[in-house]
């Protein structure tokens, strides 16, 4: 059986391949391809697609997070596997083949999956506050092996204004490693990188064009070693990053027609969605709407499609069209034209923002923040301070990074809705030369159609139907 690298390059498209000589090489060796995403095209989404071969409506991942009705809360960037419905490909590989062995080193939802490796980013929450950069690894002893060799996981290079090609190289050297020692017969690696000077300056900038051509120079050791290993290597994207220049503050529209409710703790507003009529988890160009009563369906609906920079709204029914219809999805689904996006902000005067607004807090920060890229460009002390928080944080006192912008117009790239053009969407690359016939006929592979691919490669024949 053959074994298989799949990378997650995030954010290659055609259009970037240009810059990427040693990726666009693999290409040559074998073929690429076209490769069709879902809506949302999003992290989450888009993996659970590739992994388990069923559309958002089925695996339940209808983006980076939503309202967890039963809970009262909006989460995003959760971590356990379980909340990814369906088969994952490795299982069914193991039904197929027994003692079949899998790693994943930063594909999401990892922690409680049945990987035989594991390596996700985790940080250390102190009890007094403090949040130091680390990673979840199991089996446990592999961690401190890990970091022994490479030093702590760079989680302030994965995300946040001092992102950068570090935790990359962090991923591509923990990758060659298990490579190396484990070589399992399925290997998962993410690649973030593209993600960031692409959102900060847009796809068509220098400074994409430089972030492609790192990310190709720091995968090229490991792709080397997975010629020498013999290894199948398939590259592939889950999105490609489109510009933008039009903010859409969706949920400040609704509490401005007094449907969004907020309540107040020492002069800060949060977002109360348990008394909401109707509010939005914004997640790039996709923003899950979620109302309490559906006599209000009409009117929330005429709002959000009346605003500045949205494309459509989708009912349950049109969300079907997508396959997106799932009970975790909001009432309507809105998407943004080609060069708009959702903000999450529902204060309407930044004198009540929350704390966290200005600072990276994935977790407490009800939708996607693409601001928590920049330090606040307005604010000519932000780097400042962020040097002394680390100062403070180093001899082991709290602080807060509140260098943040809470004004959107800096975010020059975004993604979420299906791209417009092949040129600028995701794109799949495989070492394999033998091309399989449907991609042959179409030039294009469907993101459900990725993990029989991946079974084909190793020469799996499935056993039964999904679980």
């Amino acid at each position: 059986m053959k074994k298989l690298l799949v990378l997650d390059v995030v954010g290659m498209t055609p259009a970037l391949l240009r810059h990427m000589p040693n990726l666009s090489r693999l290409a040559d060796r074998g073929w690429r391809s076209e490769l069709g995403t879902v809506l949302p095209a999003v992290t989450c989404s888009a993996q659970s697609t590739l992994l388990t071969g069923r559309m958002p409506a089925e695996h339940g991942a209808v983006g980076n997070g939503w309202y967890f009705r039963d809970l009262g809360e909006v989460y995003l960037w959760r971590q356990h596997n379980k909340l990814v419905q369906g088969e994952k490909v490795w299982e069914t590989a193991r039904a197929a083949q027994p003692g079949y062995t899998a790693a994943n080193v930063c594909w999401w939802y990892a922690m409680g999956a049945t990987t035989d490796i594991t390596i996700t980013p985790r940080p250390i929450y102190h009890a007094d506050g403090r949040k130091s950069p680390d990673c979840y690894v199991r089996p446990p002893h592999l961690h401190d092996a890990l970091t022994a060799e490479f030093g702590s996981f760079p989680l302030f290079n994965y995300w946040g204004p001092t992102a950068s090609i570090a935790s990359s190289k962090w991923i591509v050297e923990a990758t060659r490693r298990i490579l190396r020692t484990d070589n399992p017969d399925l290997l998962l690696a993410y690649l973030p990188h593209l993600d960031y000077d692409l959102q900060r300056y847009g796809p068509d900038s220098p400074q994409a064009v430089k972030a492609a051509r790192d990310v190709d120079a720091v995968l090229a050791p490991l792709l080397t070693d997975a010629e020498r290993a013999g290894a199948t290597v398939v590259a592939l994207s889950e999105y490609g990053i489109t510009p933008v220049d039009t903010p859409v503050d969706v949920n400040r529209a609704l509490r401005r027609e007094g449907l969004l409710e907020v309540y107040t703790q020492d002069g800060m507003e949060y977002l109360d969605p348990w008394t909401s009529r109707a509010f939005a988890v914004a997640d790039h160009q996709v923003a899950h709407v979620y109302v309490a009563d559906d006599a209000d369906l009409p009117r929330v609906r005429e709002i959000v499609s009346e605003l500045t920079g949205v494309d459509e709204v989708l009912d349950r029914a049109a969300q079907a069209r997508y396959g997106i219809d799932h009970e975790r999805a909001g009432e309507l689904v809105a998407v943004a034209e080609p060069r708009a996006w959702f903000t999450y902000y529902y204060w309407l005067d930044d004198d009540h923002a929350p704390d966290f607004a200005r600072g990276v807090e994935i977790h407490r920060k009800p939708g996607y923040d693409p601001a928590e890229l920049f330090f606040d460009p307005s604010d000519s002390f932000a780097k400042a301070r962020a040097g002394l928080n680390l100062v403070r944080k180093k001899v082991g006192l709290r602080y807060a990074m509140n260098v943040v912008p809470t004004d959107p117009r800096w975010v020059r790239g975004s993604h979420g809705r299906l791209p417009d053009s092949a040129e600028n969407g995701p794109v799949l690359l495989c070492s394999d030369p033998a091309v399989p016939s449907t991609v042959e006929t179409k030039g294009r592979i469907a993101a459900t159609d990725v993990r029989d691919l991946l079974l084909q490669l190793q020469g799996i024949r499935e056993q039964g139907a999904q679980g």
